[in-house]
């Protein structure tokens, strides 16, 4: 039997969440005749879903308040959301929205429920009081989250193995989709036209004969931002103008991890990188760079910013931690390097920028393993097959 006329929630605690990471699963849905429900906030993106056939339905979540009873207040009304949609499935991403999600989705009677963990964040990097008794409150929860939904998606084994062995997850309850996929087609060097990256190049004050290096995070302490720059630092003053260094991203409202406005400016006046902020044009700006380069040692999923840069056919310097070294094989399609070290990582940087044979043997790795591994319509398939499953019907 076909499915159709059924109706699928994708609920999260920010649009872009939804809009950059889950929108071609979305839109595998709507192509089978589904409903589809975008459940998060107003944002920079959220107007666009209604023009993929997608319905959006604001619903707002603080991710920091810890308020007992506007979090209460808070799942009465996603409650009232949900029961009023009466959605088949429910997908929720990231911790709030999967635990207060879950609780919600059960209460409105909502049959299937899948929870995403895609990575387990700052709170498992620093070890101080309040680091564990976050980390604690949201292990108690997610172990009631967990028992109660469907199925439990997690992005890379180690996640997995930990929270099985934390018994947090049931093993039955798990199921492993490596990342969140990459449009491989539309993440092709050959899909950016040449006059798109000189006009660039113009625009950004660089020039043909520089070797570019990239970073795209968000500006938290534990993406590597300081360490990316110190790194820059080093090269800058040994080959002057020969290298540029961009670091692309923006400040996480609110985040207590945010990197010091003062010392980034700092670096700034000293011309050590070009930051260039939020941006719309990353495909252009990786189709540019040389290089890329993500020294994260945040609980990471597995870096779609990573994913993006192989796809383009970049060489890649990264940390040798969870979720980064599930997509870079060290001196095949880059380098690993340990965590918050600087020389290393600025001896890795400058292998590549000393060797241009070598970035383009990296590169061209880096683009066959995206493809092979991480190709956007393998991980819907995935999807698929979970949804199949649980509804014992047929696609």
């Amino acid at each position: 039997m076909q499915i159709n006329k059924r109706n699928i929630g994708f609920l999260s605690n920010l649009d872009y969440n939804l809009y950059l990471f889950r929108l071609p699963i979305m839109l595998k849905m709507v192509e089978k005749g589904w409903k589809v429900y975008a459940i998060c906030p107003k944002g920079k993106v959220s107007c666009k879903f209604n023009d993929y056939g997608i319905e959006h339905i604001n619903f707002s979540l603080e991710r920091r308040s810890l308020n007992p009873f506007a979090e209460v207040y808070t799942i009465y009304k996603l409650y009232k959301i949900l029961k009023n949609l009466k959605v088949d499935i429910l997908n929720t991403f990231t911790s709030k929205p999967n635990i207060y999600g879950t609780l919600a989705g059960r209460l409105s009677r909502i049959p299937i429920i899948i929870n995403l963990v895609e990575g387990l964040g700052s709170f498992y990097v620093e070890d101080n009081l309040k680091a564990k008794l976050i980390r604690k409150i949201i292990e108690i929860l997610y172990t009631f989250s967990f028992r109660i939904s469907n199925k439990v998606i997690v992005i890379n084994p180690d996640d997995m193995f930990y929270l099985i062995k934390k018994r947090i997850l049931q093993e039955k309850k798990a199921f492993l989709i490596k990342s969140v996929g990459v449009d491989t087609n539309e993440y092709s060097r050959e899909k950016i036209d040449n006059i798109i990256i000189k006009s660039l190049q113009k625009n950004l004050n660089l020039n043909d004969n520089q070797i570019i290096v990239l970073m795209i995070a968000r500006l938290l302490i534990h993406k590597g931002v300081l360490e990316y720059i110190k790194a820059a630092e080093i090269l800058k003053e040994k080959y002057k103008k020969k290298v540029e260094f961009l670091l692309v991203g923006d400040f996480e409202p609110g985040n207590l991890y945010n990197v010091s406005k003062d010392i980034l400016d700092s670096y700034i006046k000293k011309r050590t990188v070009k930051i260039l902020g939020w941006r719309d044009d990353i495909k252009d700006l990786l189709a540019l760079c040389d290089i890329f380069v993500l020294p994260s040692y945040y609980r990471e999923g597995i870096p779609r910013t990573i994913l993006e840069a192989e796809s383009m056919g970049k060489p890649i310097v990264t940390t040798n931690t969870i979720g980064c070294k599930e997509v870079v094989e060290n001196e095949k399609n880059g380098y690993l390097v340990p965590i918050k070290d600087v020389q290393a990582l600025s001896d890795a940087i400058e292998k590549l920028i000393l060797d241009s044979d070598l970035r383009k043997k990296y590169g061209n790795y880096s683009r066959q393993k995206a493809v092979n591994e991480y190709e956007i319509n393998k991980i819907i398939e995935k999807y698929m097959e979970l949804y199949k499953t649980l509804l014992n019907e047929k696609f």
